[in-house]
């Protein structure tokens, strides 16, 4: 199986969905236990939120699951968060720091899932933001995530709905957490900038405002579009279209502060 699906896009917009994925290979599927075969720290139909929201838009999406490995963490698997609960590059726990594994993988396989699939959806992922930038002279990675907006294990209290993280305004422009930001508080739902999610790596390793590549990460509470944050995890039609319209807003302002050229050569001003 290709562990990617690469939607190619003619404008400056990158979406990165690398957690939506529920492939798992077979043998590896063997070695979960009951608990880590749910699958539950998906980031459920991330894929559909966003379908069509932007029609230029390029879109990188890692097929396989996060407990495969995690294509948002530091390949050399240091924490993003250090001092803080949360997953390696290949967890061992859940979001609520239950084991997941009968035979947990050794550093050799680690390393083999490494190169199979996080350096193919990195590669692939930097192969479009290079593509796009050399089109429009920039390119925003905006990068798409959800998650239940309850984890004791990971944080205290609720989640807002929609949480932006630029590691404290490094990865992208000021004018583009702004816009994002202004979109927030027009819409009907709660948000926080830099909160307890700052941007995971790949917001992270790839946002080099400077050189022209801005980066940003959405982070959804599962709240805001599902039924109901436990399984099956169903997907409302009903939360969704009103999400959904807040999120094309928020991909147009970026889209067009990228193609009306405000973010050329921008970094935090």
């Amino acid at each position: 199986m290709n562990p990617l699906t690469v939607i190619s896009g003619k404008g400056p917009v990158i979406l990165g969905q690398p957690h939506s994925g529920v492939f798992v290979p077979d043998e590896i599927m063997a070695r979960l236990n009951a608990r880590g075969r749910t699958l539950a720290d998906t980031d459920w139909h991330v894929d559909r939120l966003y379908d069509g929201l932007l029609p230029d838009a390029t879109i990188v999406r890692a097929d396989f699951h996060r407990y495969v490995i995690d294509a948002n963490r530091d390949p050399s698997g240091a924490s993003l968060y250090p001092g803080q609960n949360t997953t390696g590059l290949v967890p061992l726990t859940d979001f609520d720091g239950e084991a997941i594994w009968d035979a947990p993988p050794t550093d050799e396989e680690i390393e083999r899932r490494r190169m199979d699939f996080h350096a193919v959806y990195h590669l692939t992922l930097a192969a479009e933001i290079d593509r796009a930038r050399d089109a429009h002279g920039v390119a925003v990675l905006y990068d798409c995530h959800s998650i239940r907006s309850q984890i004791p294990y990971l944080f205290d209290g609720t989640l807002p709905d929609l949480n932006i993280g630029t590691n404290n305004g490094a990865t992208c422009a000021k004018a583009i957490e702004e816009a994002v930001a202004d979109v927030c508080v027009a819409s009907e739902f709660s948000y926080v900038v830099n909160g307890r999610f700052r941007g995971g790596w790949t917001t992270r390793h790839y946002g080099d405002p400077a050189h022209g590549v801005h980066a940003i990460q959405m982070e959804i509470a599962q709240s805001a579009y599902l039924e109901s944050e436990a399984a099956p995890f169903t997907y409302s039609d009903a939360k969704a279209e009103k999400l959904r319209a807040t999120l094309k807003q928020i991909l147009e302002r970026i889209e067009q502060l990228a193609l009306d050229g405000h973010l050329n050569g921008a970094g935090d001003d």
